[in-house]
């Protein structure tokens, strides 16, 4: 059914994603899908890296360790933004786009308030490719 799974990833947040990259090597060795980690990053030093380049290369490392985990094929894609916080919805459409991701499967928050002025990232991803969206809730 999935062929592509894409996996927003924030480094500077690992632990808040380990049950759904939990999910992610569940559902892909069942599948026996690819998948992608994608991640938006500045262009300025950031408390992960000093630059896109550096931040690139953890990313490859952690998809690594990733792969010795679930087996399955993983690349991924990094984009570096003036503002990620601005325009992490735009890049992760545009990679959806661009990797032929046919799920996505996103870590998320507990619905608040706030959601009503900044829908999530997963709303908008949804609403804005063909992609189907998996969204896990992250409890702390």
């Amino acid at each position: 059914m999935f062929k592509n799974i894409m996996v927003p990833v924030d480094l500077a947040h690992l632990e808040l994603l380990e049950p759904a990259l939990s999910v992610v090597a569940d559902l892909a060795k069942q599948y026996d899908a690819h998948i992608t980690y994608v991640s938006v990053t500045a262009n300025t030093p950031t408390s992960v890296a000093r630059t896109p380049q550096e931040y690139q290369q953890k990313l490859e490392a952690f998809a690594h360790e990733r792969h010795k985990v679930h087996g399955q094929p993983v690349s991924i894609k990094v984009y570096s933004s003036t503002d990620p916080v601005a325009n992490v919805d735009k890049q992760l459409v545009e990679a959806v786009e661009e990797t032929g991701a046919d799920l996505v499967m996103m870590a998320t928050h507990l619905p608040r308030h706030l959601d009503i002025i900044m829908p999530s990232h997963g709303g908008k991803v949804a609403t804005h490719t063909d992609a189907s969206v998996f969204l896990i809730r992250v409890t702390q």
